[in-house]
Protein backbone atom coordinates (compact mmCIF):
# COMPACT_ATOMS: atom_id res chain seq x y z
CA UNK A 1 0.00 0.00 0.00
CA UNK A 2 1.44 3.29 -0.90
CA UNK A 3 1.90 6.14 1.58
CA UNK A 4 -0.33 9.27 1.44
CA UNK A 5 -0.64 12.43 2.73
CA UNK A 6 -4.01 14.08 3.55
CA UNK A 7 -4.72 17.88 2.77
CA UNK A 8 -6.82 20.70 2.73
CA UNK A 9 -7.75 24.45 2.79
CA UNK A 10 -7.85 26.88 6.34
CA UNK A 11 -11.89 26.82 5.46
CA UNK A 12 -12.33 23.45 7.43
CA UNK A 13 -12.31 25.72 10.64
CA UNK A 14 -10.17 23.01 13.27
CA UNK A 15 -6.71 25.16 14.40
CA UNK A 16 -3.05 24.82 13.63
CA UNK A 17 -2.67 22.52 16.32
CA UNK A 18 -5.21 20.24 15.55
CA UNK A 19 -4.06 19.92 11.42
CA UNK A 20 -0.13 19.97 12.90
CA UNK A 21 -0.58 17.12 15.34
CA UNK A 22 -1.76 14.87 12.58
CA UNK A 23 0.76 15.83 9.95
CA UNK A 24 -2.10 17.56 7.84
CA UNK A 25 -1.24 20.69 5.43
CA UNK A 26 -3.38 22.86 4.15
CA UNK A 27 -3.70 25.63 1.61
CA UNK A 28 -5.40 28.71 2.51
CA UNK A 29 -7.88 31.08 1.40
CA UNK A 30 -7.26 34.80 1.60
CA UNK A 31 -9.38 37.62 3.17
CA UNK A 32 -9.09 41.41 1.20
CA UNK A 33 -10.09 44.33 3.01
CA UNK A 34 -9.05 48.02 1.64
CA UNK A 35 -7.03 46.20 -1.44
CA UNK A 36 -4.37 44.67 1.96
CA UNK A 37 -4.88 40.81 1.58
CA UNK A 38 -4.80 38.64 4.28
CA UNK A 39 -4.11 34.80 4.97
CA UNK A 40 -7.36 33.06 5.79
CA UNK A 41 -4.52 30.85 8.33
CA UNK A 42 -6.56 30.71 11.59
CA UNK A 43 -6.31 34.18 12.71
CA UNK A 44 -2.55 34.54 12.63
CA UNK A 45 -2.31 37.76 10.17
CA UNK A 46 -5.89 39.56 11.71
CA UNK A 47 -6.89 38.70 15.57
CA UNK A 48 -10.58 37.00 15.76
CA UNK A 49 -11.67 39.38 18.33
CA UNK A 50 -10.81 42.41 15.78
CA UNK A 51 -12.08 40.43 12.59
CA UNK A 52 -15.50 40.22 13.62
CA UNK A 53 -15.84 43.74 15.86
CA UNK A 54 -14.64 45.38 12.48
CA UNK A 55 -17.59 43.89 10.59
CA UNK A 56 -20.18 44.70 13.25
CA UNK A 57 -18.35 48.04 12.44
CA UNK A 58 -19.37 48.32 9.16
CA UNK A 59 -16.14 46.09 7.34
CA UNK A 60 -17.29 44.36 4.73
CA UNK A 61 -14.65 41.86 3.46
CA UNK A 62 -14.17 39.63 0.73
CA UNK A 63 -12.57 36.36 0.35
CA UNK A 64 -10.68 34.47 -2.61
CA UNK A 65 -9.79 30.71 -3.04
CA UNK A 66 -6.55 29.25 -3.27
CA UNK A 67 -5.10 29.69 -6.99
CA UNK A 68 -3.89 27.14 -9.15
CA UNK A 69 -0.32 28.48 -8.32
CA UNK A 70 -0.68 27.73 -4.46
CA UNK A 71 -2.40 24.52 -5.03
CA UNK A 72 1.05 23.56 -6.79
CA UNK A 73 3.12 24.52 -4.28
CA UNK A 74 1.15 22.78 -1.37
CA UNK A 75 1.39 19.80 -3.70
CA UNK A 76 4.08 19.46 -5.33
CA UNK A 77 6.89 18.40 -2.93
CA UNK A 78 4.73 15.82 -1.22
CA UNK A 79 4.95 14.09 -5.45
CA UNK A 80 8.59 14.52 -5.37
CA UNK A 81 8.68 12.48 -1.82
CA UNK A 82 6.72 9.68 -3.75
CA UNK A 83 3.89 9.86 -1.76
CA UNK A 84 0.06 10.19 -3.16
CA UNK A 85 -2.06 13.13 -1.99
CA UNK A 86 -5.97 12.63 -0.77
CA UNK A 87 -7.01 16.38 -0.91
CA UNK A 88 -10.53 17.36 0.35
CA UNK A 89 -11.84 20.85 -0.54
CA UNK A 90 -14.74 23.68 0.73
CA UNK A 91 -17.95 22.69 -0.75
CA UNK A 92 -18.20 22.79 -4.50
CA UNK A 93 -21.60 24.53 -3.62
CA UNK A 94 -20.24 27.87 -2.14
CA UNK A 95 -16.99 27.65 -3.70
CA UNK A 96 -15.06 27.49 -6.53
CA UNK A 97 -12.09 26.09 -4.84
CA UNK A 98 -12.59 22.16 -5.97
CA UNK A 99 -12.86 23.02 -9.49
CA UNK A 100 -9.31 24.48 -9.17
CA UNK A 101 -8.35 21.79 -7.54
CA UNK A 102 -9.15 19.45 -9.73
CA UNK A 103 -7.71 21.20 -12.24
CA UNK A 104 -4.48 21.26 -10.82
CA UNK A 105 -4.41 17.75 -9.54
CA UNK A 106 -4.92 16.44 -13.03
CA UNK A 107 -2.29 18.78 -14.48
CA UNK A 108 0.26 17.08 -11.50
CA UNK A 109 -1.22 13.99 -12.52
CA UNK A 110 0.48 13.62 -16.02
CA UNK A 111 3.54 14.85 -14.66
CA UNK A 112 4.26 12.67 -11.48
CA UNK A 113 3.92 8.82 -10.96
CA UNK A 114 2.28 9.38 -7.58
CA UNK A 115 -0.97 11.11 -7.71
CA UNK A 116 -3.96 13.56 -6.10
CA UNK A 117 -7.10 12.72 -5.27
CA UNK A 118 -9.66 15.04 -4.86
CA UNK A 119 -12.66 15.27 -2.56
CA UNK A 120 -15.65 17.51 -2.66
CA UNK A 121 -16.75 17.75 1.00
CA UNK A 122 -19.96 19.56 0.14
CA UNK A 123 -19.46 20.60 3.87
CA UNK A 124 -17.98 23.90 5.29
CA UNK A 125 -16.51 25.43 8.38
CA UNK A 126 -16.08 22.42 10.71
CA UNK A 127 -18.10 20.52 9.20
CA UNK A 128 -16.05 20.09 6.56
CA UNK A 129 -12.90 19.59 8.95
CA UNK A 130 -15.18 16.90 10.56
CA UNK A 131 -14.66 14.97 7.64
CA UNK A 132 -10.94 16.07 7.20
CA UNK A 133 -10.52 14.29 10.47
CA UNK A 134 -12.60 11.04 9.67
CA UNK A 135 -10.35 10.68 6.64
CA UNK A 136 -7.31 10.60 8.75
CA UNK A 137 -8.96 8.69 11.69
CA UNK A 138 -9.76 6.04 8.81
CA UNK A 139 -5.97 6.68 7.10
CA UNK A 140 -4.49 5.27 10.71
CA UNK A 141 -6.60 2.70 11.01
CA UNK A 142 -4.85 1.56 7.91
CA UNK A 143 -7.69 2.09 4.65
CA UNK A 144 -5.67 2.48 1.74
CA UNK A 145 -6.01 5.80 -0.58
CA UNK A 146 -8.57 4.51 -2.84
CA UNK A 147 -10.51 3.19 0.08
CA UNK A 148 -10.44 6.21 1.59
CA UNK A 149 -11.98 7.87 -1.32
CA UNK A 150 -13.94 5.70 -1.87
CA UNK A 151 -15.42 5.95 2.27
CA UNK A 152 -15.59 9.60 2.11
CA UNK A 153 -17.32 9.69 -1.26
CA UNK A 154 -19.84 7.56 0.58
CA UNK A 155 -20.47 9.14 4.26
CA UNK A 156 -19.70 13.16 3.35
CA UNK A 157 -23.49 13.87 3.28
CA UNK A 158 -23.46 11.92 6.59
CA UNK A 159 -21.97 15.23 8.49
CA UNK A 160 -24.67 17.39 8.85
CA UNK A 161 -24.21 21.08 9.67
CA UNK A 162 -27.25 23.24 11.45
CA UNK A 163 -26.34 26.51 11.86
CA UNK A 164 -27.96 29.45 13.61
CA UNK A 165 -26.76 33.25 13.91
CA UNK A 166 -28.24 36.64 16.01
CA UNK A 167 -26.63 38.94 13.47
CA UNK A 168 -28.20 38.74 10.24
CA UNK A 169 -26.16 41.57 8.16
CA UNK A 170 -23.74 39.79 6.66
CA UNK A 171 -26.07 36.86 5.70
CA UNK A 172 -28.46 39.92 3.76
CA UNK A 173 -25.73 41.41 2.72
CA UNK A 174 -24.77 38.06 0.73
CA UNK A 175 -27.91 37.48 -0.89
CA UNK A 176 -28.75 34.43 1.60
CA UNK A 177 -31.68 36.71 3.58
CA UNK A 178 -33.54 39.57 1.72
CA UNK A 179 -33.40 43.09 3.16
CA UNK A 180 -36.96 43.16 4.29
CA UNK A 181 -36.65 39.52 6.26
CA UNK A 182 -33.28 40.67 7.96
CA UNK A 183 -35.35 43.80 9.36
CA UNK A 184 -38.18 41.82 10.63
CA UNK A 185 -35.78 39.20 11.27
CA UNK A 186 -33.66 41.96 13.82
CA UNK A 187 -36.68 43.81 14.77
CA UNK A 188 -38.11 40.11 15.89
CA UNK A 189 -35.20 38.69 17.28
CA UNK A 190 -35.67 35.65 14.95
CA UNK A 191 -33.00 33.42 14.86
CA UNK A 192 -33.11 31.21 11.29
CA UNK A 193 -31.95 27.36 11.99
CA UNK A 194 -29.90 27.04 8.59
CA UNK A 195 -28.49 23.65 7.35
CA UNK A 196 -26.10 22.82 4.47
CA UNK A 197 -28.38 21.00 1.93
CA UNK A 198 -26.71 17.62 -0.05
CA UNK A 199 -25.58 20.21 -2.91
CA UNK A 200 -23.47 21.49 0.20
CA UNK A 201 -25.09 24.79 -0.18
CA UNK A 202 -26.31 26.73 2.61
CA UNK A 203 -30.19 27.11 3.39
CA UNK A 204 -32.55 28.81 5.40
CA UNK A 205 -35.23 26.29 6.74
CA UNK A 206 -36.97 27.55 9.97
CA UNK A 207 -37.25 31.13 11.03
CA UNK A 208 -37.23 30.74 15.01
CA UNK A 209 -37.80 33.55 17.45
CA UNK A 210 -34.81 34.26 20.70
CA UNK A 211 -31.44 32.65 20.63
CA UNK A 212 -32.41 29.85 23.19
CA UNK A 213 -35.05 28.26 21.46
CA UNK A 214 -32.71 28.35 18.06
CA UNK A 215 -30.44 27.01 20.21
CA UNK A 216 -33.26 24.02 21.35
CA UNK A 217 -33.53 23.41 17.43
CA UNK A 218 -30.06 22.56 16.94
CA UNK A 219 -30.20 20.40 19.51
CA UNK A 220 -33.57 18.71 18.50
CA UNK A 221 -32.03 18.51 15.12
CA UNK A 222 -29.48 16.23 16.45
CA UNK A 223 -31.99 14.40 18.40
CA UNK A 224 -34.00 13.43 15.20
CA UNK A 225 -30.76 13.28 13.30
CA UNK A 226 -27.60 11.73 14.87
CA UNK A 227 -26.45 8.03 13.92
CA UNK A 228 -28.45 5.96 16.58
CA UNK A 229 -29.77 9.16 18.25
CA UNK A 230 -29.26 9.74 21.68
CA UNK A 231 -27.08 7.22 22.00
CA UNK A 232 -24.81 8.40 19.43
CA UNK A 233 -21.16 8.02 20.22
CA UNK A 234 -19.28 10.01 17.25
CA UNK A 235 -17.45 13.44 16.99
CA UNK A 236 -19.59 16.40 17.82
CA UNK A 237 -17.95 19.97 16.82
CA UNK A 238 -19.31 23.58 17.36
CA UNK A 239 -17.80 26.92 15.56
CA UNK A 240 -18.63 29.93 16.29
CA UNK A 241 -18.13 33.77 15.58
CA UNK A 242 -17.96 35.34 18.56
CA UNK A 243 -20.61 33.28 20.50
CA UNK A 244 -18.19 31.49 22.89
CA UNK A 245 -20.41 31.67 26.07
CA UNK A 246 -23.79 30.25 24.34
CA UNK A 247 -21.21 27.50 22.30
CA UNK A 248 -20.42 26.39 26.23
CA UNK A 249 -24.24 26.43 26.82
CA UNK A 250 -25.01 24.47 23.67
CA UNK A 251 -21.94 21.64 24.53
CA UNK A 252 -23.97 21.26 27.84
CA UNK A 253 -26.97 20.60 27.03
CA UNK A 254 -25.45 17.81 23.98
CA UNK A 255 -23.62 16.04 27.17
CA UNK A 256 -26.82 15.86 29.38
CA UNK A 257 -28.92 14.43 26.24
CA UNK A 258 -26.20 12.55 24.76
CA UNK A 259 -24.46 10.20 27.12
CA UNK A 260 -22.33 8.21 25.14
CA UNK A 261 -20.32 11.59 23.63
CA UNK A 262 -17.19 11.75 25.32
CA UNK A 263 -16.38 15.51 24.49
CA UNK A 264 -17.37 18.26 22.24
CA UNK A 265 -15.02 20.51 20.39
CA UNK A 266 -15.31 24.13 20.14
CA UNK A 267 -13.50 26.49 17.17
CA UNK A 268 -13.62 29.61 15.66
CA UNK A 269 -15.17 30.29 12.46
CA UNK A 270 -12.28 31.69 9.94
CA UNK A 271 -11.67 34.73 8.45
CA UNK A 272 -13.62 33.30 4.65
CA UNK A 273 -16.56 31.96 6.20
CA UNK A 274 -16.71 34.43 8.68
CA UNK A 275 -16.78 37.07 6.30
CA UNK A 276 -20.18 35.66 5.04
CA UNK A 277 -21.45 34.65 8.46
CA UNK A 278 -20.42 37.71 9.85
CA UNK A 279 -20.49 37.92 13.84
CA UNK A 280 -23.37 36.01 16.41
CA UNK A 281 -23.11 32.19 14.10
CA UNK A 282 -23.38 28.99 16.25
CA UNK A 283 -22.24 26.24 14.09
CA UNK A 284 -23.39 22.58 15.29
CA UNK A 285 -21.77 19.22 13.29
CA UNK A 286 -22.25 15.60 13.96
CA UNK A 287 -22.45 12.36 12.18
CA UNK A 288 -26.27 10.76 11.32
CA UNK A 289 -28.75 10.35 8.40
CA UNK A 290 -27.55 11.43 5.12
CA UNK A 291 -28.57 15.03 4.27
Amino acid sequence: MSEYVITCTSTCDLNKEVLSNRNIKYGKFKMIVDDHTYDDDFFSEYPYEKFYNDISNGMQPTTSQVGFGAYEELFEPILKEGKDILHICLSSGISGDYSTCVSCANELNEKYQNKVYVIDSLGASSGYGMLVILADENKKKGMSIEENVKWLNDNKLNVHHWFISTDLSSYVRGGRISKTAGFFGSALKICPLMNVDSEGKLNPLEKIRTKTKAMEGQLNKMIELAKDGTNYDGLVYISTSMMEEDCEILKKMILENFKNVKDVNIYKIGTTIGAHTGPGTIALFFMGSKR
